[in-house]
């Protein structure tokens, strides 16, 4: 005996059963997650999760309306990250998409006009506000929008979470509804998404127990609100909380952020993603032959 262990015939041989079995198992393991990533890519939204062959395959089938989402980077005082817009409008466009059904969402545009560079305007005199002027984010919707129509889409919405574009918005949609006035696609600048956040959210809020100078417009606690339902890896709670107050020097303009929560949040959510789903649906329903 040199003391090492031997092993016996029948004990090699469970042993090479035992590797085949963990080998099968491995390898259906790895194709069952191969199988649920092709699953994921093929369920999601997301234009961008797409292959471009699953892509001209889901218009072929009728997907045939897309959502542009356009966000904006921007300051939105200490206590919210500066990619909110971008964000909470991928985030409300995968939720729009999933109620029409039939509509995929393009990529977030996040450059977008935020005021003049010298002098600097409006949002640009705080660091990190990248800004576009209107003629040049005007073209790059244009842009977009001839891609889309060239690939089959009939149906393309546009929606901002930006107060400062909706017009740019309707400029390009009017433009290139005149031009394709013959074909059937249609350009529609979704103002619904964003005009809710000014009326019925509000009205909601006070409903609920918010108070008018709480609201505020940029920054406040409907805007931040909105963020904790949708993110709130955005949101700086401890800055909220903490004193002095926010006010315009830091960026908040005419609300209080202190008392936001994600169930106020989660009323303007609801409100948004059900108004722009039912705008979207009656303008396509208008659109059809009669």
């Amino acid at each position: 005996m040199d003391g090492r262990p031997r092993f016996s015939a029948t004990y090699g041989a469970k042993a090479g059963t035992i590797a085949r079995f963990a080998g099968t198992a491995i390898g259906l393991w790895l194709l069952s997650g191969l199988a649920s990533t092709a699953n994921a890519a093929n369920t999601s939204v997301f234009l961008e999760d797409q292959t471009w062959t699953e892509l001209r395959d889901r218009i072929g089938a009728g997907t045939t309306t897309i959502i542009v989402p356009i966000g904006g980077t921007e300051q939105s005082g200490p206590a919210m990250a500066l990619g909110k817009h971008n964000v909470r409008v991928k985030f409300l466009a995968e939720k729009i998409a999933g109620q029409l059904g039939n509509a995929l969402v393009a990529p977030v545009i996040s450059y977008v006009p935020e005021g003049t560079i010298d002098p600097p305007t409006a949002h640009m005199r705080f660091p990190g506000t990248i800004t576009v002027s209107d003629r040049t984010f005007e073209e790059l919707l244009e842009s977009a929008a001839r891609s889309f129509k060239l690939h089959g889409f009939k149906t393309i919405v546009l929606i901002g979470d930006h107060g400062g574009y909706q017009a740019d918005e309707r400029h390009v949609a009017d433009r290139l509804n005149t031009e394709w006035r013959k074909t059937p696609v249609r350009v529609f600048a979704a103002l619904e998404y964003y005009q809710i956040t000014q009326g019925a959210y509000v009205d909601k809020l006070l409903s609920a127990g918010a108070t008018p100078p709480e609201i505020g417009t940029h920054a406040g606690l409907a805007d931040t609100s909105l963020m904790l339902a949708i993110d709130p890896s955005m949101v700086r709670k401890d800055r909220l909380a903490a004193a002095p107050k926010l006010n315009a020097g830091d960026g908040v303009y005419g609300g209080d952020p202190t008392r936001s929560s994600a169930a106020f949040g989660q009323l303007g959510v609801d409100l948004i993603v059900n108004g722009t789903t039912e705008a979207i649906r009656s303008f396509i329903e208008k659109q059809q032959p009669k």
